[in-house]
Formats: structure tokens, sequence, C-alpha cells
């Protein structure tokens, strides 16, 4: 046997890994793992991680942000969507600003599931199975502006909603009441999208609204007959599309002086009553696609500021010259830059040039050709 150098057993010495100096395994993302299709790679991460001492032993240091097991973190965003979760994770970061649980399993929201959340700025729970939250279940959620909540399983407006809240869209449910006081200490919100629901006037009561000074509400493909009452008077849109409504009577528009976007295309509407127009005198862009309309509604050339007319598909027969522009010069104050009448049963050629003359360019007219 050769006689053992000394330089060679310090070489060997070095060369042993000792478990002082192991680090535990940080898992970075999702995708650090390296799956291949056999399972291989995670396989030999496994192994490597026991030879080292793996995480199981050791804990990650205090300044260290954890991260739900297959979720993305990283900026203070944490991305779970898409993962076949039937609840909300647990170990979310504190300082956590956006969460995205969109597109699992979750069928309810607890108490405790955004606990120490404070920061937390946006919540999307989009497309999920959830039918119950918990009264207390925001609580903590005391910076949260925009909450998305579409396409779940509600049957009511979820109760207690942060203060701070600015946006809410919650389409796409089954909610089909809307009692007094639902969004109760809001006053900060903007915006709210309620489309999708089988809601009709009789689900609104009286005061459902209350408090609200919001800029845009959208209670579309829900089963309104009518214009729905006491809609906030602050609104500056309103879209009330694919709905059921037949009529708009003269009083229908009477809170909404505010309005500029109009949205009432896909209805039953026959009939617009001569002067409910006069009721939105800022209104830039009027939807009436897709209804019953034999006739362009009355009150348009005193329309100053409007832009935008969508009259396509509809059963309009005749256009008259002072249809849509004033008989005084100077009157409106800004031009059409759009207005749609295909897929009407009225010739193009049947209509004077005259009737276009506060239009800014001929190519902002559509008529096309009607079809039976």
């Amino acid at each position: 046997m050769f006689p053992q150098s000394p330089l060679l057993l310090l070489l060997c010495a070095i060369l042993i890994p000792l478990p002082s100096w192991t680090l535990p395994f940080e898992q970075k993302g999702f995708w650090d793992f390296g799956i291949d299709g056999d399972g291989g790679g995670m396989t030999m991460m496994m192994m490597r991680d026991e030879e080292e001492g793996s995480a199981v032993e050791e804990l990650p240091s205090p300044d260290v942000p954890m991260c739900p097991f297959g979720c993305q973190c990283h900026l203070r965003v944490v991305q779970c969507s898409d993962l076949g979760l039937s609840a909300v994770p647990k170990n979310i970061p504190a300082d956590t600003k956006l969460l995205d649980l969109q597109n699992n399993r979750i069928t309810e929201v607890k108490e405790n599931d955004f606990k120490g959340l404070s920061n937390l700025y946006a919540l999307s729970l989009v497309n999920n199975k959830i039918a119950k939250v918990h009264p207390r279940a925001f609580t903590p959620l005391r910076s949260m502006q925009k909450l998305y909540f579409s396409r779940n399983l509600l049957t009511e407006v979820p109760k207690n909603l942060p203060s701070s809240l600015v946006e809410l869209r919650i389409h796409e449910n089954r909610i089909k009441k809307v009692p007094e006081g639902a969004f109760a200490g809001l006053g900060r919100m903007n915006c709210i999208e309620m489309g999708g629901n089988p809601l009709q006037n009789s689900g609104f009561e009286p005061g459902a609204f209350k408090g609200l000074k919001l800029n845009y509400l959208r209670i579309s493909e829900a089963k309104l007959t009518g214009v729905p009452k006491d809609l906030p008077d602050s609104l500056h849109e309103l879209h009330l599309d694919h709905n059921q409504i037949q009529a708009i009577e003269l009083e229908d528009l009477s809170r909404y002086k505010n309005v500029y976007r109009l949205g009432l295309g896909y209805n039953q509407i026959r009939m617009i009553e001569n002067g409910s127009l006069t009721f939105v005198p800022n209104l830039r862009e009027l939807h009436l696609e897709n209804n019953r309309l034999s006739r362009i509604p009355g009150g348009l050339p005193d329309m100053k500021y409007l832009q935008v007319v969508y009259l396509h598909s509809n059963n309009i027969s005749r256009v008259g010259i002072n249809d849509f522009c004033p008989q005084g010069f100077g009157m409106k104050r800004t031009f059409y830059n759009g207005i749609s009448l295909f897929a009407n049963p009225v010739n193009y050629w049947e209509v004077q040039p005259a009737t276009f003359r506060c239009v800014s360019d001929r190519l902002a007219i559509q008529f096309g050709n009607y079809k039976k």
C-alpha cells in the first residue's frame, strides 16, 4: 500500500461537502422543476435535494418570502391561475399587490382566506365555481381597489366589500336581486360591471345604488324590459345592451344628464318617445343597433355634442333631410364622425346629400345593402 500524502488527504477533505455548507432548495417558480415527459427531471431534482440535505430539514431564511406551491410570485404579483385549485391557497406573501386566482375550481371564499393582505390592490377570482362568500372575507383588504368576480355562481352581491373599492366586476353570475344598501359604504366606487345575470327590473330594490357616485355601469345580457329606475345620477356611461327593452319613455333618462355614452343596442325597442333624448344633452355616443325602430329617433339634431350614432339592423325605411342635423348654422358644437345605417330597408340613393351636412367625412356614413 502506497503511503498517503498529507496533500492528498487535504484535497479529499476539501472535496467532501460538509452539511453546514448546503443550502435549502428554494423554488423560484412552477417551471423550475424542469419536468420532462416521464417526470425524470423532477426525480433527479428530488434526489439532489436529498443528497444536499433538502429543505425538509432546513427552513428558508426569514428574509425570503414564501410563495404558494405551484404559483408564481414576482414583484408583489402572485399568479395562481389555471392550477385546478379548490380553495384559496395559503402562504400568500403579505406584501402582495395583485393576486390572480382565475380559472380554478374554488367553490367558497372563507373568512381568513385573505388574512394579512392589507396591501392588496387587485384580486381576480374570475371563472371559478364560487357560490359562497363569508361576510368578513374582505375585511383585511383595506387597500383593495379592483375586484374581479365574474363567471362564478354568486346569487347575491358579496357583503361588506372594502370601502376602498373602485372597480367591481360581477358579470355572468346568478344574481337575481340587488337589495337596498347592497353597495353601502362604497363612496369611492367608479365602475360596476354586472351584466350576464338574470336580473329583472323588479330585482333592483329602491335604494340599491344609494350613495354610489359611479361613472360606468353595465347591466347587459340580463332580463330588463325597461331602463331601471334610481340608477346613480353621476353616470357617464350606461350600457343596457342585450336585454328585452321595448321602449324608451319620456322620463326614463331624466336622471342621467351627465351620460355621454349610452348603450341600448340588441334590445327590442320599437319606440323612443319624443323629448326623451333632451334629458341627456351631453351625449357623445348612442347605440341603438339591432332593435326594431322604424324611423330615426326624434331629437338628434338638438344633440350638440353627439358624434356617433349606431342605427344599423333596424326597420328604418326612410331618412329625412333634418333627421340628424340642425337647420340653423353653428348650432351643433361637434360634427358627426360615425353614423351607421346599414341593414335597414332604406335605399341610400333616396337619401338627400344635405341630410349629412353636419358629418365630418362622407366615409363616416355606413349604409351598405339591406337583405331580408
